[in-house]
Parts: structure tokens; sequence; C-alpha cells
């Protein structure tokens, strides 16, 4: 494996994908540094996973947050082979029904958290001639269903930015994945804001079978994520899409 001693900046890292990529990356030999908004969360994940581990409270609307975290990695390993732009939420509900203040919310964390991301970290990466920047998209940025247009909208536009990363940053070595799942069960189900729609959702992840195929687990996702970090440099994988088997669209 590429990935010991790698070192890779997590947002959204206190629960479900970020938790699970987090601990699974520093198995595997990474320096994992840590970005959340929980420092409760954060504290007692660095701890479990040791000396390999470190974190800064980070909400990422906040770009001084975020490039607080990126000044951290440089700080304590001298380089940044990977950030993992994971941090995201999910309100749903009809365009008749929006709540617009949810929706800025969404807009706020999925798109300009990334874009703060990769702004706070392509100076770093340009002077080493060398990178990737990784982000959580859904299979949501690819199919487009009712009462989630605005959540769709915000997942194609994350696609849309990576491509345009991809163009932009190869000439210095560059690479961009989005990791785009189907129905994981982590507590982003917990940011619906519609408890209609947020019951149904739960259905799918609460069933009596533990073998079901209607859901992935955040730990399904990290290994996507370990694949696309494990690749040779000349190697870029611009998107992984993963959706449980018994998904269907």
């Amino acid at each position: 494996m590429t990935i010991k001693n790698k070192v890779v900046i997590i947002t959204g890292a206190s629960s479900g994908i970020g938790e699970a990529t987090a601990k699974l990356l520093a198995q595997n030999g990474a320096k994992v540094v840590l970005g959340a908004r929980r420092e409760d969360r954060l504290k007692a994940l660095s701890d479990e996973i040791g000396d390999n581990a470190s974190y800064r409270v980070t909400d990422v609307t906040k770009y001084d947050d975020v490039k607080a975290l990126i000044q951290l990695a440089q700080e304590q390993y001298g380089k940044i082979d990977v950030l993992y732009n994971n941090a995201g939420v999910m309100p749903q509900g009809f365009l008749r029904e929006v709540n617009l203040a949810g929706s800025q919310r969404m807009l706020d964390i999925n798109i300009m958290g990334v874009l703060h991301g990769i702004t706070a970290v392509l100076p770093a990466m340009e002077a080493q001639k060398d990178g990737l920047i990784i982000t959580t998209d859904s299979v949501a940025g690819h199919v487009v269903y009712p009462a989630s247009a605005v959540y769709n909208g915000t997942k194609f536009a994350v696609r849309a930015i990576m491509e345009g990363l991809r163009q932009e940053e190869k000439k210095f070595g560059i690479r961009s994945t989005i990791i785009s799942p189907g129905a994981v069960a982590t507590e982003l189900i917990n940011s619906v804001d519609n408890k209609a729609i947020e019951d149904a959702i739960r259905g799918l992840f609460d069933k009596e079978n533990k073998d079901s195929m209607d859901s992935l687990s955040a730990s399904d996702v990290a290994n996507a994520v370990l694949y696309a970090i494990d690749q040779p440099k000349h190697v870029s994988v611009s998107e992984v899409l993963i959706r449980p088997t018994g998904q269907e669209v």
C-alpha cells in the first residue's frame, strides 16, 4: 500500500464516513488531521487512534477555520498529501415547502465548505506539485428525485467543481476524486429535517436483517476512499460511485 505516512486531512471527521475513514487510514499507517465542530467527539476519536491523529475544531462554513486546519497539518508534518472534504448535510423537502434557511445552510456546508477546503489547500499542494483532493458527493449528484432538488443541486455542483479542479490543477500533479455513495447508515439522516422523509429513510436502516442490501455502512465508503488514495501518482480515480445492492436509483 502507498498509504503509510501519508498526511490526510478529513473534515466532517467526528462521526459516520469521516470517522470510519480516519480509523481505516490510521490503521494503514496514515497521519490523520481531523476537523469537525464537535470537540468532544474529535478528542475521543483522536485519543482512540493515538499518535497518528491530531484535530482542530472546524466549521467548514468559516474559511478561517478551514485554513487553520490546513496550517495545523503543515506545521505538524510539513506536507499535505490528501484533503478529504467530507462534511455535509442533507435537508429534504419539496420545493413548494422548502425551508430557505435550511437550504442556505446546505449551500454553505455542501458547496462553500468544499470551496473553502480547495482554496485553503491548493497553495501547499501546488508548491509540492503533488496532492489529492477528495470530496464526498452522492448518488444524488448523478440523479434527481422528488423532495431532494436542492440537495441534488448541491451535489451536482460538487461534481462540476471537482471536474474543474481536475482540469485546472493537473499541471501541478494535483488529482481530484469524488466519492458518490448511495444510502449510507450514518448520522447524516439527522439533518433531513422532514419527519415523513426521515422515517422512510430510517426504514432502510433499521431492518432486523443485519445483512440487508438496502444500505451501506460508513466502513464501506471508507474502503472506497482508501482505494482512491492507494493509487500511484500517475493514476487519477476521478469518481467512485457506490450503491447498496438493493438500491433502485
